[in-house]
């Protein structure tokens, strides 16, 4: 045991700090809320972390993004995050991709994997990344929209098909049904939705599909996943 994870062994013990050490977790997505999830992860003692993003940092990520700073702005996500992880627990093992995932890439999910992490936006992406785990019988958990809120107390861990409000939601519900899914772990919030200015968006992304955001919902999000994974993977409700 290290000083460093002491307050984590008081309330978790020796057994699930070694079987934190031991797993591997598979995230897809370093945005504003996967950044936090691999952050918390590292800070968990996780001794395996694959990250899979093809961005790079640009300026408007820095209002939420833990990673993105004013001397990261250009690396890929997933450098910027080894970086700042190897700084936090030397002993974490990163594996980065830097791809957009696709059908095409999804030899990324193997058995392996002791928990799959969803925090991207895309659909066909996500609904892909969560069939490749159910039939790989890998604990899967997948974040709903979180842009355009300002209540981070709003969020839940709860069921896909309990959700409501959410339009992500609706559009995950409706693809899975038509695949047989019954069941989906997420994180989400009721929150109606507020409608964004695009008017101030200075960057080239597509304003019909770009959400605002603010520092505290996304990261809160993220937070919230990875006290289910951690609790998962040590058998702790």
């Amino acid at each position: 045991m290290t000083e460093q994870f002491s307050r984590t062994y008081m309330l978790l013990g020796e057994d699930a700090m070694d079987k934190l050490r031991r797993s591997h977790i598979l995230l897809f997505g370093l945005g504003g809320v996967g950044a936090s999830v691999a952050e918390a992860l590292c800070r968990c003692g996780v001794g395996n972390i694959t990250l899979v993003d093809n961005d790079k940092i640009n300026p408007s990520n820095i209002n939420r993004q833990i990673i993105a700073t004013s001397e990261t702005i250009g690396l890929y996500k997933t450098e910027a995050t080894r970086k700042r992880l190897a700084i936090i627990n030397p002993e974490c093992k990163v594996t980065v991709h830097n791809v957009f995932y696709l059908p095409s890439t999804e030899n990324i999910i193997t058995a392996d994997f002791d928990y799959i992490i969803d925090a991207i936006d895309t659909v066909t992406a996500k609904i892909d990344i969560i069939m490749n785990a159910k039939e790989l019988h890998i604990p899967v958990i997948s974040c709903m929209g979180t842009g355009n809120k300002l209540h981070p107390e709003l969020l839940e861990i709860t069921d896909l098909f309990k959700t409501s409000v959410c339009p992500l939601c609706r559009v995950m519900r409706t693809e899975l049904k038509k695949r047989g899914l019954k069941n989906l772990t997420v994180v989400y919030s009721p929150e109606m939705p507020l409608k964004p200015d695009t008017a101030y968006l200075t960057d080239m992304t597509d304003k019909r599909q770009s959400p605002g955001s603010v520092s505290f919902v996304p990261p809160a999000a993220g937070l919230l996943i990875v006290s289910k994974v951690i609790r998962d993977l040590i058998g702790e409700k």
